[in-house]
């Protein structure tokens, strides 16, 4: 048996279960990073992502990933910026689902 609070319990608020599976752009980011360097699982972003969304993102995880990913500072932050523009168009999605369809159609027409 653990010790301590596990994934569920609601001490540990910092941490949703469902985010093992939830795939983001700077979830996929970091796994390609990591994909191009050896000895580092690209399975490790999990532990960054999507929890940057909910959480934000500190300097010391900042530095952390960019030190793991072989990449800067400001690329990690930009990588968690386009994160959470997609998530906002997301959520925007989400709350008028009319723009959907305007969206998927505005889609095709780019990759015309």
């Amino acid at each position: 048996m653990p010790i301590g609070p596990g994934p569920d319990d609601p001490e540990n608020d910092d941490y949703d279960p469902a985010w093992r599976h939830q795939s983001t752009p700077f979830r996929r980011w970091i796994a390609s990073k990591l994909a191009d360097r050896d000895g580092v699982p690209p399975e490790i972003a999990m532990v960054y992502a999507p929890a940057n969304r909910y959480n934000g993102i500190t300097d010391e995880t900042v530095g952390t990933i960019a030190l793991l990913t072989g990449t800067s500072p400001e690329e990690v932050r930009q990588a968690h910026r386009e994160d959470l523009a997609d998530w906002a168009l997301e959520q925007q999605l989400r709350d008028h689902p009319d723009l959907a369809v305007v969206d998927a159609d505005l889609n095709r027409i780019q990759e015309r």
